[in-house]
């Protein structure tokens, strides 16, 4: 492919304020001009992220949109179309997987790698992008984008498979900070995506046993998919109407150890006191749930201190998405038993319902803003 025409309008999804106040329109001007360094992009498959529908809401985030229209989705993949002065590293047909940070480049996080936390953080004159938070986003057929945000596909990694490069790479950051160790045994607290994703990914970093806690279609679908143990699924519910408790039942399944590392996935109030509670002495924490704003817990620090734990804090995907390509593109990382839906963009509405309330047991909920693949999309 060596030239693209850019229709002058495109079909996305624009919020016009909060509580739900979007809509699907069809006459939205297509970004034609790459400025440098960047390139634009035919978005072809789009992934509903847990945060989405907290932005549809308005929810107070610090980095919820501060004007409106504005066009939030940050877990795509698609192709290039047309490339912007200073692009060395991509051309125009590449197939792309999108990542949702681009940091300043010259502040000192940056510097160190960590642009996920960039110091001018929403400062776009200092080159500073979150897309889909405080730059426009991928709900939408075509996007501008920065270069340095995308990463190239193999052949062999499917549009929908990409676009789940930024749930495995938020799994990945968290599971490289608090570690994994290699012949041993992990639990995660919450099998929604990000957690299904770190029992799928901690196997492929040398975990021998993965232990799961959760409820309902979810918690099956770890099983099902293979990422926990088939004897290490926790339903917490059913453990408190037995009157079992869960931290004791994790510490038993352990020989009376505890994990040797615990990622709450959760975001839920009393989890991560309970990943204290049951983590072995000298384990490691990965905090990957994202909890209501404002959110205060009852911690045993005691337990911290005289168990010698180490607790990360986790931000998005930084420098791990070429790692997830990867693993995927050699069969290690299977992430098509996640994919449980898929729409095209124009029923929008229907996908987020079906993702809000996990209708069909849905894990992860792909739009197609363009025309479906040429090469159909089958669950393994």
């Amino acid at each position: 492919m060596e030239h693209y025409v850019l229709p002058k309008t495109m079909t996305a999804v624009v919020l016009t304020g909060t509580n739900d106040q979007y809509e699907i329109r069809h006459d939205i001007e297509t970004p034609t001009e790459p400025g440098y360094q960047e390139v634009i992009c035919k978005v072809m498959a789009i992934a509903i992220c847990g945060t989405d529908p907290k932005l549809l809401k308005g929810k107070p985030y610090h980095y919820c949109p501060e004007e409106y229209p504005f066009i939030i989705g940050h877990e795509w993949s698609g192709i290039v179309v047309k490339v912007g002065p200073g692009v060395f590293n991509l051309k125009v047909g590449d197939r792309v997987a999108g990542e949702a940070h681009r940091g300043c480049g010259v502040c000192k996080n940056c510097k160190e790698g960590r642009y996920s936390l960039c110091l001018n953080y929403g400062n776009d004159s200092t080159g500073h992008r979150h897309y889909g938070f405080t730059t426009y986003g991928a709900y939408c057929q075509y996007v501008r984008y920065s270069c340095g945000s995308l990463t190239p596909l193999p052949d062999n990694v499917s549009f929908e498979e990409a676009a789940m490069c930024d749930t495995a790479g938020v799994a990945f950051h968290g599971l490289e900070r608090a570690g994994v160790t290699p012949g041993g045994t992990v639990c995660v607290i919450g099998p929604g995506p990000i957690g299904l994703m770190s029992m799928k990914i901690a196997r492929c970093l040398g975990a021998a046993h993965v232990i799961a806690v959760g409820r309902g279609a979810r918690l099956k679908a770890a099983v099902a998919t293979g990422a926990c143990d088939p004897d290490k699924a926790i339903d917490f519910e059913a453990c408190e109407r037995d009157g079992v408790d869960v931290v004791q039942k994790v510490v038993e399944m352990t020989g009376g150890i505890g994990p040797d590392n615990v990622y709450e996935a959760s975001g839920a109030k009393g989890a991560m006191a309970q990943a204290i509670e049951m983590c072995k002495k000298g384990g490691s924490i990965a905090l990957l749930g994202t909890p209501p704003e404002g959110t205060m817990v009852e911690i045993p620090m005691k337990k911290i201190t005289f168990k010698e734990l180490a607790l990360f804090g986790s931000r998005g995907n930084p420098n791990v998405t070429p790692a997830v390509v990867n693993l995927m593109a050699t069969g290690q990382l299977r992430v098509r038993d996640l994919v449980t839906h898929t729409f095209p963009l124009t029923q929008f509405r229907q996908g987020i319902d079906t993702f809000v309330n996990r209708k069909g047991g849905a894990v992860k909920v792909i739009f197609y803003p363009n025309e479906q693949p040429e090469v159909p999309f089958v669950k393994a």
